[in-house]
């Protein structure tokens, strides 16, 4: 018994789609165009790095130099549920990605199909001799392939590939943001550590004057209202230092969130040291489209909208389908597994819409409409990173000289004070003007200090701005840290 050949037009059906293998219909890609300035207006004095420096990639909190802030952003990594649940997001758009690809790949079927039957006496058109119950038993393969003739199935695959390398840029946004924000509750944690050791201090010294108004009031030098005045100064200053506290105690409960513990059993040990202002190399302004994630993503979010119109575009075409089946049929087991039994079939089939009320087109105009709005999103997120650095960069420079002015106020109050006390000692001054020594001293002081909080949240929100120490391609898989 000779070979059974398939008709000579399957083979002609399966050249001609192989030739048309390479066809796509989506437009050539290109990255929306920017205007992208040459530097920054507001850099000085941020820039005088060489140009091979920048912020360092990974860990970018190593330039504050502080090693517990460094301890706590290894426990989010690893504990963050934020940050887990962002992963989860990103594992979502790979399995996606997985799914599409699957398409490009023939689909095989197993088929076991046993079972009993009876015909109707009365059907239609049965023969005399066949019998009423009978049994059929089939076993087989089947195969399913799509001849992607226009594109739609590589158009689609490119489409969910851009979509997994969007949401990559979106974890790593999400991931520096948890950084960022922890940074930023730490440095604040600080500061509120270093007020309430400024306002403990101011306690002491006002308990000092306390002291100084009733020794003078039992010598009769100085009047009960000396003494109601200091006592007033002192209350006011006790009170400030219980708000202080609560204002870090929520701090540190925010903090045990982020790092993926209760409040209840997390405490950080006041700690009043002062971190060291870092210098922040900002680099050039073009760096920030291969510094920022998620300009990467929004990017990534353009070439995936740019391949979803070669898929649009394909519905207006026919679609070429390849079927092919082998296996064995029988009205009973001891037959099945004979060549007698054996069946097999192959062929295309080749689809096309004959009318669909207007239904490609409009997936098309869609299709088009998403990747004007990626476009036009990617530039807004560009046009608003710049925005960021010169933000902070602003804001930097500016608190550098108001710091200069700030320092020089908090020694001329504190030379108030100090003359003001001597000269109420003497009996040259009342203590009214005493009071208003103290209050413009503290005053200064908390001025400087929260301006010094100011200059440490605008470098971290400078960090944010250049994108952290993100690096372009870096894998994101596996566990949140």
């Amino acid at each position: 018994m000779g070979r059974i050949k398939p008709p000579t037009s399957i083979w002609l059906s399966l050249a001609l789609s192989l030739l048309l293998q390479a066809c796509s219909l989506a437009p050539p890609y290109q990255v929306p165009a920017m205007d992208i300035p040459g530097h920054f207006k507001e850099a000085a004095p941020w820039v005088d790095a060489q140009p091979a420096d920048g912020l360092p990639r990974g860990d970018w909190w190593s330039i504050y130099h502080d090693s517990r802030l460094a301890e706590l952003e290894t426990r989010l990594q690893a504990n963050s549920p934020d940050l887990a649940a962002a992963l989860a997001v990103y594992g979502q758009a790979r399995a996606y990605d997985d799914q599409a690809r699957a398409g490009l790949f023939p689909t095989l079927s197993g088929l076991l199909d046993p079972t009993r039957d009876r015909q109707s006496d009365t059907r239609p058109l049965r023969g005399a001799g066949q019998p009423d119950e009978y049994g059929s038993y089939t076993v087989g393969l089947q195969e399913d392939y799509e001849l992607d003739l226009w594109g739609r199935v590589r158009n689609t695959v490119a489409a969910a590939h851009a979509g997994t390398q969007a949401a990559a840029g979106d974890l790593a946004s999400a991931r520096l943001s948890l950084e960022i924000r922890l940074a930023d509750d730490y440095v604040s944690l600080l500061s509120a550590d270093r007020e309430i050791q400024l306002l403990q201090d101011t306690v002491a010294a006002y308990d000092k004057a306390l002291e100084l108004t009733e020794t003078l009031h039992g010598g009769g030098l100085v009047s009960g209202l000396d003494v109601s005045r200091a006592q007033t100064q002192l209350d006011s200053a006790r009170a400030q230092v219980a708000e202080s506290r609560a204002g870090r105690a929520l701090l540190e409960h925010a903090i045990a969130v982020l790092v993926g513990e209760p409040a209840s059993s997390f405490s950080l040990p006041p700690d009043p040291q002062q971190i060291a202002l870092p210098q922040i190399p900002a680099g050039v302004p073009a760096g920030l489209l291969q510094r920022r994630p998620d300009i990467a993503a929004a990017e990534r979010r353009v070439a995936a909208a740019n391949a979803s119109i070669g898929v649009a575009r394909a519905a207006f075409f026919p679609s070429l389908d390849l079927s092919a089946a082998i296996g064995v049929q029988s009205t009973s087991t001891g037959s099945l597994f004979m060549a007698p039994s054996t069946f097999w079939s192959v062929g295309p089939m080749l689809t096309q819409t004959i009318f669909g009320a207007g239904l490609h087109r409009a997936q098309l105009a869609q299709a088009r409409a998403r990747l004007d709005e990626a476009a036009a999103r990617y530039r807004s997120t560009v046009l608003g990173a710049f925005q960021q650095v010169e933000d902070n960069l602003a804001l930097l420079e500016n608190y550098r000289s108001e710091t200069v002015d700030e320092s020089a106020a908090v020694e001329a109050a504190q030379k108030t004070l100090d003359i003001s006390l001597t000269q109420y000692r003497d009996g040259g001054i009342a203590y009214l003007e005493v009071v208003d020594s103290q209050t413009a001293a503290l005053s200064a002081r908390q001025a400087a200090l929260r301006l010094e909080t100011r200059q440490l949240r605008a470098s971290i929100d400078l960090v944010r701005a250049l994108g952290g120490g993100w690096a372009p391609g870096a894998s994101e898989s596996g566990h949140p840290g």
